[in-house]
């Protein structure tokens, strides 16, 4: 029966279009040297918010595979002189291989007879193994951009702040750029900061809950369309819901909360697509639609945090999509006084 790992990356935040890929590449790259390194597992899953990158792997195996590996050698011609004894050829592979010469075999093979090592190599620990995979991985991972930090020569997508890896509940131990893997986690950077011990991956993910992030993307996901929803239907409308932008809007926080927010009506005068670019485009906003799709004079934004006056996160959204507005109005009156026969 294994054993389960559980590995978090803890960064700056992470750009929402960086961070589905990077959760894919994760997987693929973990399961590939897992199985160079003939680790069996059941399943590997990972999680991911701006601020972490997660792996966990199911029923990790607590010991490499046994290998038996067989290396060819010079031909039989020349590993043995007239009298059957082993040359210096036959030695020296021998030697190579860290094997004794007398334990070389002979085979027939396609083009000959030849000499042929045979090698038993005993499986080794997983932890041990782990601390030298997951430094490899962690260099494996592929992003649109790099960036590094401080005097360390070492690349990441955002500098990374701690390193959490336990195998069967005990810290995996490394070092990467002078940063040392513990056992602990951190939750929302504003609403519970502070490090927190874990001890396997049940515990991870309530942990962090209980301390306002969630880790799983498609459960924000459903979070955020759930409360777009809700929120929209305060003024008795339905958001334009979108699936890339759900999933940027997501991959932008780690406690979603939504709030409805308004803007002046005299703006509907404009074509929708002025009004609706600013709002998706720019500020990753939900337009809001009547029950025959006209837009109504309101958007839903998503925070990322619950705050305990929501009404001045709703007014700082309004404030800054007015002034998207502002613009779009003045530039449309102006593109407008120029006939198109004119250009």
């Amino acid at each position: 029966m294994g054993k389960e790992l559980l590995f978090e990356i803890g960064t700056e935040e992470i750009p929402s279009g960086y961070l589905p890929p990077a959760l894919e590449d994760l997987k693929a790259v973990a399961s590939r040297l897992l199985a160079e390194q003939r680790l069996a597992f059941a399943a590997v899953r990972t999680l991911g918010t701006p601020r972490r990158l997660t792996l966990f792997v199911d029923d990790l195996a607590e010991r490499q595979r046994d290998a038996r590996r067989e290396v060819v050698g010079p031909p039989k011609s020349v590993a043995f002189d007239a009298d059957g004894k082993p040359t210096k050829a036959a030695e020296g592979f021998a030697r190579a291989q860290g094997v004794a010469v007398d334990s070389v075999q002979v085979r027939a093979l396609e083009r000959g007879e030849y000499l042929v090592a045979v090698q038993e190599e005993r499986g080794g620990r997983t932890p041990d193994v782990l601390a030298g995979l997951l430094p490899k991985l962690l260099g494996a991972l592929a992003f649109p951009k790099f960036m590094r930090w401080g005097e360390g020569t070492f690349r990441f997508v955002r500098p990374i702040r701690w390193l959490l890896a336990l195998y069967d509940g005990r810290v995996v131990p490394f070092e990467v750029d002078g940063l040392r893997t513990e056992g602990k986690t951190y939750g929302h950077r504003f609403l519970a900061p502070r490090a927190v011990r874990v001890r396997n991956f049940r515990d991870y993910l309530q942990a962090l809950e209980e301390r306002s992030v969630i880790a799983d993307p498609v459960r924000r996901r459903e979070l955020v369309r759930a409360q777009a929803l809700e929120a929209a239907a305060t003024v008795k409308g339905r958001p334009v819901l979108d699936d890339a932008l759900g999933e940027s809007v997501a991959d932008l926080v780690e406690f979603p909360t939504a709030v409805c927010g308004a803007f002046k009506p005299e703006y509907l005068e404009l074509p929708r697509e002025v009004i609706v670019t600013p709002m998706q485009k720019h500020q990753r906003y939900f337009p809001v639609v009547d029950a025959a799709g006209n837009l109504l004079p309101n958007f839903v934004a998503v925070s990322n945090m619950r705050a305990k006056d929501m009404e001045l996160i709703r007014q700082g959204n309004e404030r800054v999509l007015r002034a998207r507005l502002n613009d779009a109005e003045f530039f449309f009156r102006e593109d407008r006084k120029r006939p198109l026969a004119d250009r």
